[in-house]
């Protein structure tokens, strides 16, 4: 199903995440320079842009990983930039991380990857309860029972990517944030992984963001893209309102894939 045809998704006007005048500065470099954006509760929000304009960045801030220059960042009616590290890891347990690679623990199997965050941060769960949450995330990403006991190494790489989102969103989180998921997958790969985000937010009702230089997975996933360029947000919208915009760099970039399609 394509972004124009599909119903919409997201009915929810109320912000998870706010952006507002973002600046950060590494030394001289300028790499964010007045961010500004909005993701409604409920949405996928996608990053787009190229290599080195600054997505990682701003992932890095609204999990608060990076403190700005100046700006706020809001999550969830909460502006986290001037809090301590404290409070911080509180919020940071609203979100779930789908690292590029999985990041996934080589010395450990499928099972006890994904029950790790519970492990760590629900040390009251029993491990019947642990084993409860645990197998609802793997069927939720299609993993079947065989998998649990097999390690990292053993898996394809679209299956080490459904084990990492399986591991996200395990402690039930309202935010999602994907560090370019598709990167170096074949088209098919690529699909499971986009109809995973989807199924995400379709069970579990999270907010995601997507940071991404890949356009086909953008249009599959997106209600919203923002695209960053040279530091700011030049469009916001709808998939479709990004094939008509009029920002030149926004042309540039989607002329690549648009020309061979």
């Amino acid at each position: 199903m394509t972004a124009a045809s599909r119903p919409p998704r997201v009915t929810s006007t109320r912000p998870m995440i706010q952006v507002i005048d973002l600046h950060k500065t590494f030394g001289e470099y300028k790499v964010l320079t007045g961010i500004n954006v909005t993701v409604p509760e409920g949405s996928t929000c996608v990053i787009l842009g190229g290599s080195g304009s600054g997505k990682t960045v701003l992932m890095k801030h609204m999990i608060g990983l990076l403190k700005p220059d100046h700006g706020q960042v809001i999550i969830d009616g909460e502006d986290i930039v001037p809090l301590g590290e404290d409070r911080l890891e509180v919020v940071r347990r609203k979100f779930g991380m789908v690292f590029q690679a999985a990041a996934l623990f080589d010395s450990m199997n499928v099972y006890d990857n994904v029950a790790f965050p519970l492990r760590e941060h629900r040390k009251q769960l029993s491990e019947e309860q642990v084993r409860t949450l645990v197998r609802a995330k793997l069927d939720l990403m299609g993993l079947p029972r065989t998998a649990e006991a097999k390690f990292p190494a053993d898996l394809s790489g679209g299956m080490r990517k459904r084990v990492g989102l399986a591991r996200a969103i395990v402690m039930d989180p309202k935010i999602v944030l994907y560090d370019e998921p598709t990167t170096g997958l074949d088209p098919i790969t690529t699909d499971y992984v986009d109809e995973m985000i989807l199924a995400a937010q379709r069970e579990l009702r999270v907010t995601s963001v997507v940071i991404s230089h890949d356009i086909a997975s953008a249009f599959n996933v997106a209600d919203y893209i923002a695209f960053l360029s040279k530091g700011v947000i030049v469009e916001f919208g709808p998939p479709e309102q990004l094939r008509s915009s009029q920002n030149e760099a926004v042309q540039v970039f989607l002329q690549t894939w648009f020309g061979k399609n």
